[in-house]
Protein backbone atom coordinates (compact mmCIF):
# COMPACT_ATOMS: atom_id res chain seq x y z
CA UNK A 1 0.00 0.00 0.00
CA UNK A 2 2.85 2.33 0.81
CA UNK A 3 4.29 1.55 -2.62
CA UNK A 4 1.00 2.58 -4.34
CA UNK A 5 0.80 5.75 -2.28
CA UNK A 6 4.39 6.70 -3.17
CA UNK A 7 3.70 6.03 -6.87
CA UNK A 8 0.54 8.17 -6.76
CA UNK A 9 2.48 10.96 -4.99
CA UNK A 10 5.24 10.89 -7.65
CA UNK A 11 2.68 10.99 -10.50
CA UNK A 12 0.87 13.88 -8.80
CA UNK A 13 4.14 15.86 -8.43
CA UNK A 14 5.04 15.16 -12.10
CA UNK A 15 1.69 16.50 -13.27
CA UNK A 16 1.92 19.64 -11.15
CA UNK A 17 5.53 20.33 -12.16
CA UNK A 18 4.74 20.14 -15.91
CA UNK A 19 3.17 23.59 -15.77
CA UNK A 20 5.27 25.96 -17.98
CA UNK A 21 6.92 29.12 -16.70
CA UNK A 22 4.77 32.22 -16.50
CA UNK A 23 5.89 35.37 -18.31
CA UNK A 24 6.66 38.33 -16.12
CA UNK A 25 4.39 41.29 -16.64
CA UNK A 26 5.68 44.89 -16.64
CA UNK A 27 4.95 46.99 -13.58
CA UNK A 28 3.73 49.84 -15.81
CA UNK A 29 2.25 49.70 -19.26
CA UNK A 30 2.42 52.65 -21.64
CA UNK A 31 -0.35 53.26 -24.09
CA UNK A 32 1.77 54.80 -26.86
CA UNK A 33 -0.17 58.06 -26.77
CA UNK A 34 3.01 60.11 -26.27
CA UNK A 35 4.33 59.08 -29.68
CA UNK A 36 0.97 59.72 -31.31
CA UNK A 37 0.72 63.14 -29.68
CA UNK A 38 4.30 63.96 -30.71
CA UNK A 39 3.55 63.00 -34.31
CA UNK A 40 0.48 65.25 -34.28
CA UNK A 41 2.52 68.17 -32.86
CA UNK A 42 5.19 67.69 -35.54
CA UNK A 43 2.59 67.60 -38.32
CA UNK A 44 1.01 70.80 -37.01
CA UNK A 45 4.44 72.45 -36.75
CA UNK A 46 5.30 71.44 -40.34
CA UNK A 47 1.95 72.73 -41.65
CA UNK A 48 2.53 76.05 -39.88
CA UNK A 49 6.07 76.35 -41.25
CA UNK A 50 4.94 75.37 -44.75
CA UNK A 51 2.25 78.05 -44.71
CA UNK A 52 4.77 80.69 -43.56
CA UNK A 53 7.29 79.63 -46.23
CA UNK A 54 4.58 79.66 -48.91
CA UNK A 55 3.73 83.27 -48.00
CA UNK A 56 7.40 84.23 -48.44
CA UNK A 57 7.54 82.46 -51.81
CA UNK A 58 4.29 84.07 -52.99
CA UNK A 59 5.57 87.53 -52.00
CA UNK A 60 8.87 87.05 -53.88
CA UNK A 61 7.87 87.29 -57.54
CA UNK A 62 11.43 87.89 -58.77
CA UNK A 63 12.54 84.27 -58.32
CA UNK A 64 11.31 80.94 -59.66
CA UNK A 65 11.03 78.66 -56.65
CA UNK A 66 11.12 74.90 -57.12
CA UNK A 67 9.64 72.45 -54.66
CA UNK A 68 11.83 69.40 -54.01
CA UNK A 69 10.63 65.84 -53.59
CA UNK A 70 12.20 65.72 -50.12
CA UNK A 71 10.30 68.64 -48.58
CA UNK A 72 12.15 71.92 -49.20
CA UNK A 73 12.12 74.77 -51.73
CA UNK A 74 14.94 76.34 -53.73
CA UNK A 75 15.85 78.72 -56.51
CA UNK A 76 18.96 79.18 -58.61
CA UNK A 77 21.11 82.26 -58.03
CA UNK A 78 23.58 81.02 -60.67
CA UNK A 79 22.49 78.18 -62.97
CA UNK A 80 24.81 76.26 -65.28
CA UNK A 81 23.22 75.92 -68.70
CA UNK A 82 25.62 73.16 -69.77
CA UNK A 83 24.50 69.70 -68.74
CA UNK A 84 27.17 68.38 -66.42
CA UNK A 85 27.04 65.63 -63.80
CA UNK A 86 25.47 66.15 -60.41
CA UNK A 87 26.94 64.71 -57.22
CA UNK A 88 26.18 61.04 -56.70
CA UNK A 89 26.81 58.47 -53.99
CA UNK A 90 30.48 58.37 -53.02
CA UNK A 91 31.54 61.46 -55.00
CA UNK A 92 33.88 63.83 -53.19
CA UNK A 93 32.68 67.41 -53.40
CA UNK A 94 33.65 70.82 -52.10
CA UNK A 95 31.16 73.58 -51.45
CA UNK A 96 30.46 76.66 -49.39
CA UNK A 97 27.25 77.55 -47.60
CA UNK A 98 25.70 79.97 -45.16
CA UNK A 99 22.73 79.80 -42.82
CA UNK A 100 20.18 82.59 -42.44
CA UNK A 101 16.82 83.03 -40.81
CA UNK A 102 13.93 83.48 -43.22
CA UNK A 103 13.99 87.24 -42.53
CA UNK A 104 17.59 87.36 -43.83
CA UNK A 105 19.47 87.60 -40.51
CA UNK A 106 22.78 85.73 -40.87
CA UNK A 107 23.28 82.89 -38.39
CA UNK A 108 26.42 81.33 -39.93
CA UNK A 109 28.32 83.08 -42.70
CA UNK A 110 30.30 81.40 -45.50
CA UNK A 111 33.44 82.52 -43.72
CA UNK A 112 32.37 80.78 -40.49
CA UNK A 113 31.45 77.52 -42.21
CA UNK A 114 34.46 77.62 -44.57
CA UNK A 115 35.09 75.37 -47.55
CA UNK A 116 33.37 72.05 -46.92
CA UNK A 117 34.78 68.72 -48.12
CA UNK A 118 32.09 66.07 -48.26
CA UNK A 119 31.80 62.52 -49.56
CA UNK A 120 28.18 62.25 -50.72
CA UNK A 121 26.07 60.02 -48.46
CA UNK A 122 29.15 58.39 -46.93
CA UNK A 123 30.55 60.67 -44.27
CA UNK A 124 29.05 61.45 -40.93
CA UNK A 125 29.80 65.10 -41.45
CA UNK A 126 27.89 67.54 -39.33
CA UNK A 127 25.59 68.67 -42.15
CA UNK A 128 21.86 69.14 -41.92
CA UNK A 129 19.78 66.75 -44.02
CA UNK A 130 18.50 69.59 -46.20
CA UNK A 131 21.99 70.48 -47.43
CA UNK A 132 22.89 66.81 -47.92
CA UNK A 133 19.80 66.45 -50.14
CA UNK A 134 20.14 69.84 -51.82
CA UNK A 135 23.71 69.44 -53.10
CA UNK A 136 22.61 66.38 -55.08
CA UNK A 137 20.49 68.73 -57.23
CA UNK A 138 23.41 70.99 -58.17
CA UNK A 139 26.13 71.13 -60.83
CA UNK A 140 29.64 72.55 -60.44
CA UNK A 141 29.62 76.34 -60.41
CA UNK A 142 25.97 76.68 -59.47
CA UNK A 143 24.75 78.70 -56.52
CA UNK A 144 21.38 77.76 -55.09
CA UNK A 145 19.35 79.23 -52.23
CA UNK A 146 17.37 76.67 -50.28
CA UNK A 147 14.53 77.21 -47.86
CA UNK A 148 14.38 74.37 -45.33
CA UNK A 149 11.59 73.69 -42.85
CA UNK A 150 12.94 73.04 -39.37
CA UNK A 151 12.88 69.25 -39.71
CA UNK A 152 15.31 69.52 -42.68
CA UNK A 153 17.41 72.12 -40.87
CA UNK A 154 18.49 72.11 -37.22
CA UNK A 155 15.12 70.93 -35.86
CA UNK A 156 14.66 70.53 -32.15
CA UNK A 157 18.32 71.18 -31.31
CA UNK A 158 18.90 74.46 -33.11
CA UNK A 159 22.38 76.01 -32.89
CA UNK A 160 23.55 76.85 -29.41
CA UNK A 161 23.38 80.60 -28.73
CA UNK A 162 22.58 81.31 -32.42
CA UNK A 163 19.36 79.62 -33.58
CA UNK A 164 16.43 78.47 -31.49
CA UNK A 165 14.52 75.22 -31.79
CA UNK A 166 12.20 74.36 -34.68
CA UNK A 167 13.07 77.36 -36.86
CA UNK A 168 13.03 77.13 -40.68
CA UNK A 169 16.10 78.55 -42.41
CA UNK A 170 17.53 79.79 -45.70
CA UNK A 171 20.88 78.55 -46.93
CA UNK A 172 22.83 79.63 -50.01
CA UNK A 173 25.13 76.89 -51.30
CA UNK A 174 27.82 77.12 -54.00
CA UNK A 175 29.12 73.84 -55.40
CA UNK A 176 32.82 74.25 -56.17
CA UNK A 177 34.08 70.81 -57.31
CA UNK A 178 32.98 67.21 -57.86
CA UNK A 179 35.49 64.38 -57.88
CA UNK A 180 33.47 61.46 -59.17
CA UNK A 181 33.73 58.09 -57.49
CA UNK A 182 35.26 55.55 -59.91
CA UNK A 183 32.53 53.02 -59.06
CA UNK A 184 29.74 55.30 -60.34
Amino acid sequence: MLHKLASLFIILIAIISCKGPEARRPVQQSSGTFIQESAQRNKALYDEEKEHIQKIIDADTTKDYISSDTGFWYYYNIKDSIASPKPDYGDEITFTYNVKELNGKTILSKEETGLQHYKVDQTNQDLISGIRDGIKLMQVGETVTFIFPSYKAFGYYGIENKLGTNIPIKSTVTLKTIKQNQEN
